[in-house]
């Protein structure tokens, strides 16, 4: 492979954004208040009208309680989508996710 070209994720970063929101069971007004920004604003991001600075993919990222480093990693969006235990799991709250945690360690 050339050393100049770059692997592209498999989904631009706005289908991804979408993807991890639908998963997640939240709307774009709801997430777009979680993140802090328009809701208008996050609409055009997903339709790849415009492209987020990473500090405003930061502030989605976090409000989907996922880290820029998972939210770059396309196994992820793979293990969700195969997986429905897993896709529950991500829909979970943290306390949710503590409290299933919790619970698993006693088994």
């Amino acid at each position: 492979m050339d050393e100049n070209k770059r692997e592209q994720p498999q989904l631009p970063i706005g289908e991804k954004i979408k993807y991890f929101r639908t998963q997640k069971d939240i709307s774009t007004n709801k997430l777009a208040n979680m993140a802090g920004i328009s809701q208008s604003y996050l609409r055009d991001v997903e339709l790849g009208n415009k492209n987020p600075t990473i500090e405003i993919l930061y502030l989605i990222c976090q409000a989907l309680d996922i880290t820029i480093i998972q939210f770059f990693d396309d196994r992820n969006s793979e293990l969700i989508s195969e997986d429905p235990l897993i896709q529950r799991i991500y829909q979970l709250s943290p306390q949710q996710k503590a409290a299933l945690l919790a619970f698993l360690k006693t088994i």
